[in-house]
């Protein structure tokens, strides 16, 4: 896809909006791939002006943009001409207008658009024929027919929606020197980081993209540094590539990477598999979970080189899981939990007594056996893959902020699960399961692993209410809350192992254990 970046304004845009890309169309297939890699730019509160003559092929367009949201390539989605507007339940939800037939705002009113245009995606034809909605665009298309044949898109946005379609765009640029140039693209589930990601088929195998531009830094937080730099997280893709490239040449199933652009932050990777650790009702499935953790057996049992290599000249240096970054992690806690669950701050005193307790509990880890920790090895970042057999039924995707540090790290984010209930009986088979593994192994504790095992639960355990309640206030993603009720069920059980008494004491004095609701109205 060829396209310039003028200075100028396109014709028929609002004067805010600044044409940013002019992308000649040579037939309607490429008009096509045009509304699908708009739709995967737009979120809730766009509004796309679609402008052209008759025949110019904006419904073409708008029709590929709500099958791309709704997922599904075969979606019916007729014009609107007679109805006036077509509503779609997709995520957000999308609508599509033709005011041909207007001939003002009054009846724009009638048809509920301004609501529309809150909490959804709009995409209007025709709407210099209502100019409140013409006023309300962030985005605008024009189509021109072009001498000789096809037709140039002339795509103008606000300053918000400019830097989504550029990047949507460069996602395409991407996937065509990949050899993907003509292929649609899906959404895909993401997570609560911010990276996006997508899939895309190519010679009848389906890829994944991720998306991850390298973020800025937050505010300094702890030593003049951010959260990322003190919490060791991922800034760009390098780390995710020298992960997955030694956890492969170990003959652990990481995803392949077909191609990378480490600067634009795209990665194309191999899809390893759609089916997770839970059965059709979102249960745990015991023999998954226990394959998962026969997984983990075998990687802390691997010697790892904190130094791995991403492409020729480039070496990634896997970070310490070191004090200062589980102290910031536990610290989320009383920064973030307790005001919200309990409407108060925590006291000097309390503060005081809280650190010195964990300052305890990681002077106890000092011995403590350590190894890879990808960080987040729970049911969504697990693939289970029956036609494998061994190692290569566990899939990992998720590594990118994977650090060297206490091993029973990740054996707790796989036993007690942050996203679907781990009975305690499940949670002892599966350690009991991978003790017994570990034993066969030269200079393993079980002893000293189990009390690891203990302390790192309850930082995770922690760190994750106080991440959930910051996802809500923070970034707006209330959904997480739902999860609260069972960390705090799984901190209430870990807390009765012995070294971890004062923490116990200290949670029940600010009511953390407590079986009340932790969610109050927003």
């Amino acid at each position: 896809m060829n396209a310039s970046r003028p200075a100028t304004i396109a014709s028929d845009a609002p004067d805010a909006l600044v044409e940013i890309v002019r992308i000649p169309l040579a037939d309607e297939a490429a008009t096509l791939r045009l509304g699908g890699d708009l739709a995967l730019a737009l979120t809730a509160g766009d509004v796309v002006a679609l402008i052209g003559d008759l025949g110019a092929g904006k419904s073409t367009l708008a029709r590929a943009a709500i099958r791309t949201l709704a997922d599904n390539p075969e979606l019916e989605v007729p014009s609107p001409t007679y109805t006036l507007v077509q509503p779609y339940e997709t995520v957000p939800p999308a609508a599509h207008l033709d005011l041909y037939r207007l001939s003002g705002d009054d009846e724009l009113d009638e048809l509920g658009f301004e609501e529309m245009a809150r909490d959804g995606i709009v995409f209007v034809e025709w709407p210099q024929n209502a100019p409140s909605a013409l006023a309300a665009a962030t985005v605008t298309v024009t189509l021109d027919n072009t001498p000789g044949g096809g037709r140039t898109a002339h795509v103008s946005a606000d300053a918000e929606a400019t830097p989504r379609i550029l990047r949507s765009l460069a996602i395409r640029r991407f996937l065509a020197e990949a050899g993907c140039a003509e292929q649609p693209r899906c959404r895909f589930r993401g997570d609560a980081s911010s990276r996006r990601y997508e899939t895309v088929d190519r010679d009848g195998l389906t890829l994944v993209v991720m998306d991850a531009p390298r973020q800025p830094d937050g505010p300094p937080i702890r030593d003049g540094l951010p959260y990322s730099r003190v919490a060791h997280l991922a800034e760009d893709v390098a780390p995710f590539v020298a992960v997955a490239n030694a956890l492969s040449a170990e003959g652990f199933a990481a995803p392949r990477i077909h191609r990378a652009d480490l600067d634009a932050g795209l990665l194309l990777i191999e899809h390893l598999g759609s089916q997770t650790l839970l059965d059709a009702d979102g249960r745990p499935v015991p023999e998954r979970y226990e394959a998962a953790a026969e997984a983990l057996a075998a990687l802390h049992g691997t010697r790892w080189d904190s130094a791995m290599p991403v492409a020729d000249g480039v070496c990634h240096t896997v970070p310490p899981y070191d004090r200062r970054a589980m102290r910031m992690e536990v610290d989320l806690l009383p920064d973030w939990y307790l005001p919200h669950a309990r409407r108060r701050s925590a006291s000097p005193d309390e503060t005081a007594r809280f650190a010195q307790i964990w300052n305890g509990l990681f002077d106890a880890l000092d011995d403590a056996e350590t190894s890879l920790v990808l960080r987040d090895f729970h049911s969504p970042n697990i693939i289970w893959r029956p036609a494998e057999e061994g190692l290569a039924r566990i899939g990992l995707i998720d590594f990118q902020d994977a650090l060297i540090g206490p091993a029973a790290y990740d054996l707790a984010s796989l036993a007690q699960d942050a996203r679907v209930d781990v009975s305690a009986e499940l949670e002892a088979r599966l350690t009991a399961h991978y003790v017994s593994l570990r034993a066969r192994d030269a200079g393993f504790d079980a002893s000293g692993f189990e009390r690891a095992y203990a302390i790192m639960a309850a930082q995770r355990g922690s760190k994750i209410l106080g991440i959930f309640v910051r996802l809500l206030e923070r970034d707006g993603k209330p959904q997480y809350l739902r999860h609260i009720p069972r960390i705090k069920a799984y901190l209430a059980r870990t807390l009765d192992h012995p070294s971890l008494t004062a923490l116990r004491d200290l949670y029940q004095d600010w009511g953390v254990l407590d079986e009340a609701p932790t969610q109050r109205p927003l």
